[in-house]
């Protein structure tokens, strides 16, 4: 994760909004990439971007500094985005999404870099199924490469629940490539 320098966040608190444009170009992508794989929509990753940046300005004095600072704004991305996905519909996978997903999967480009719509279909079709707290964990550990402590330490779950959760959405996902013909048993 990123380390931001402790001046950069005293001047935050004491409300340099010079030294706060400086963290929300440091952090935008991070918290971009966790909205977008959570909630599979662009505009409402952008938004919970958006959101989780103005909830930081506003609490950034409350801000404990023994607590990593990336793990504290993905908590409250996590929080807003398990929100929205109470709040909205399940998103259902698209018969187009299928066709993005046998594309990258039959794709010999390992250095392939997903554009922000092909992300959006594989998370459709893959997270299918997973509790908004399974896709949070999963999100968090697999796509996002963040340890269980630090899931932790965002979502509030004890080690056991990470674990459990964490689990359950690896099975899930493996039987949804299985049925759809890409994992062997």
């Amino acid at each position: 994760m990123i380390q931001i320098e402790d001046d950069i966040l005293t001047r935050c608190q004491g409300g340099d909004k010079a030294a706060f444009r400086w963290v929300v170009q440091t952090y935008q992508r991070m918290l971009f990439s966790l909205a977008l794989k959570m909630l599979a929509d662009e505009e409402e990753a952008k938004d919970v971007v958006q959101d989780t940046f103005v909830r930081a300005w506003t609490a950034i004095r409350n801000y404990n500094p023994q607590q990593p600072f990336a793990s504290w704004l993905y908590t409250i991305a996590s929080r807003l985005c398990l929100n929205r996905l109470k709040a909205v519909k399940k998103v259902a996978a698209l018969p187009e999404d299928m066709t993005v997903l046998r594309q990258f999967a039959s794709d010999d480009d390992n250095q392939r870099i997903l554009e922000n719509s092909e992300w959006v279909a594989i998370v459709r079709i893959l997270a299918e199924g997973l509790s908004e707290k399974q896709r949070l964990v999963f999100t968090l550990c697999q796509l996002e490469g963040l340890s269980s402590e630090e899931a932790e330490q965002i979502t509030g779950m004890d080690a056991r629940q990470i674990k459990s959760n964490l689990y359950v959405a690896r099975q899930t996902i493996r039987k949804r490539l299985k049925d759809l013909g890409y994992e062997e048993d």
